[in-house]
């Protein structure tokens, strides 16, 4: 509705995917599956529960009368029990076992870790996806030599290959520690109003085996192997907390990549897709802005300060549990997911259509080359002769005129000229242009990439290959 505020994390960044995720839909549907693995599990260890009342509840799943609940809501001022009611209403052979012995955690946490783990995957495929393609990008420049800059000033050369997989290496990092918080997610499982399963031990007269049993079962059922030992009346909030920083990390990682691209495209040498209709600026036709860089950085850093949010909920909860969770819980939770969701479509549009400009590169190497070559021509001229602290002393004049020709005087660097024309060095044109040729001052990095691919990347992308081939659209 236009007359309603409507997030932008819906309408403009996130996937549909992402978005089904966090919906009414989603949330209350997994309530009632859960309800159903509860009334199953409980069957199962003997509770008077019948074949025909738990399938009149798998038969409502999905048809979810939200109005009865929104109105029952509204009257006791409780979302669980509003949802229990109205699941009731569909249901009326059911309606006496439905929520049986349970707290409202039981549907409410557990759906959120469902959730989370849902969402956490879909992040994964996006994250292996580009990997992919900066793989491919790093291994078809992993030769070419550009300017390495430390301090955002001109250092050593790289390739850009090997810069690619700076980029690459933060992302493999940042999927190790995303495996291992999906891997280690524990349903909170069927645990009672303070933790302590008091009144599954009254459903299952006191049979402490049966109710360890009831909480496997039910773990089981929703795709969980295990299931949280200790609880108070919620799951620890220190896992939101875990899952947002892992968010944040990904989002730091995303970030770097699009201030290095938005710099990139500063100096002309590489560039963001452009498509041929868009426009860079309302009065500046001829701009071409890196707003999908820009785009990255901002959702970027939405996460970024977002993953303080659980932070500050884990460390306020007192004994078993304090209702101020909730409300922060339910919009940190889900923007942090959906603000990523944005930003990895982004990056992975980005990385797939990066436009690189070869013939800039190599001018901007051959500008500030010489200045890097003279130890290697010093050292060549002493093997032919030359005394060394002269030449150190005419490659120092020659280098301070060349640097003030190019800052005072806006020209070209001519600092290779000056020394080839100065016999001292004894040395031809040829024999000085060989010496400078940008790929023998590049070190290992061709090599670097060609290991980082065969022996990290290439291994990932093989035992994650049924995530590969996502594609993402960018709305606006």
């Amino acid at each position: 509705m236009r007359n309603l505020y409507n997030s932008p994390l819906n309408s403009r960044y996130s996937s549909k995917e992402m978005s089904y995720l966090f919906s009414d839909d989603m949330k209350f549907q997994t309530w009632r599956k859960l309800w159903v693995a509860l009334a199953e599990s409980e069957k199962e260890l003997g509770l008077n529960i019948t074949d025909e009342q738990i399938e009149e509840l798998r038969n409502n799943i999905s048809n979810i009368n939200y109005e009865d609940a929104e109105r029952k809501e509204k009257e006791i001022r409780h979302d669980v029990m509003s949802h229990v009611y109205a699941y009731g209403l569909q249901c009326p052979k059911a309606k006496g076992i439905i929520h049986l012995g349970a707290t409202s955690c039981y549907v409410g946490d557990n759906t959120d870790l469902i959730i989370m783990r849902e969402a956490l995957l879909l992040i994964k495929k996006k994250i292996v996806c580009i990997i992919e393609s900066l793989s491919k990008f790093a291994d078809k420049y992993k030769n070419m030599p550009t300017l390495g800059f430390t301090h955002l000033q001109p250092a050593q050369l790289t390739t850009v290959g090997k810069r690619a997989c700076l980029w690459i290496q933060d992302l493999v990092i940042d999927l190790e520690n995303l495996d291992f918080v999906i891997k280690n997610i524990k349903m909170r499982g069927v645990k009672g109003t303070t933790g302590t399963q008091a009144s599954f031990m009254n459903l299952l007269n006191d049979d402490e085996e049966k109710v360890k049993k009831l909480d496997k079962l039910v773990a089981e059922k929703m795709g969980f192997s295990e299931t949280l030992p200790i609880t108070g009346q919620t799951y620890t909030r220190k896992i939101d907390s875990i899952v947002l920083n892992t968010l944040s990390e990904i989002a730091q990682s995303a970030y770097k990549f699009s201030n290095d691209i938005r710099i990139l495209q500063n100096m002309k040498e590489i560039e963001e897709p452009f498509e041929k209709n868009q426009v860079g600026s309302s009065a500046m036709a001829y701009k071409r802005n890196p707003m999908r860089s820009e785009r990255i950085g901002a959702l970027a850093r939405y996460v970024i300060v977002d993953a303080l949010n659980p932070a500050i909920t884990a460390s306020t909860q007192w004994f078993e549990r304090t209702l101020d969770d909730s409300a922060n819980k339910r919009i940190a939770v889900a923007e942090a997911f959906l603000a990523l969701d944005g930003v990895l479509n982004l990056y992975l549009n980005v990385s797939e259509n990066l436009v690189v400009y070869e013939k800039v590169i190599e001018a901007h190497v051959k500008n500030e080359l010489p200045f890097m070559a003279t130890e290697n021509i010093m050292m060549e001229a002493v093997k032919r002769g030359a005394d060394r602290q002269e030449l150190h002393e005419r490659i120092r004049v020659h280098s301070m005129d060349a640097a003030k020709r190019v800052k005072e005087e806006g020209l070209n660097n001519d600092l290779l000229e000056r020394i080839i024309a100065d016999p001292i060095f004894r040395m031809t044109r040829e024999e000085i242009l060989q010496i400078v040729n940008p790929i023998k001052f590049v070190g290992r990095a061709p090599g670097q990439v060609k290991d980082f691919l065969e022996n990290v990347v290439n291994p990932i992308l093989k035992e994650n290959h049924e995530y590969l081939g996502e594609k993402v659209e960018i709305n606006v």
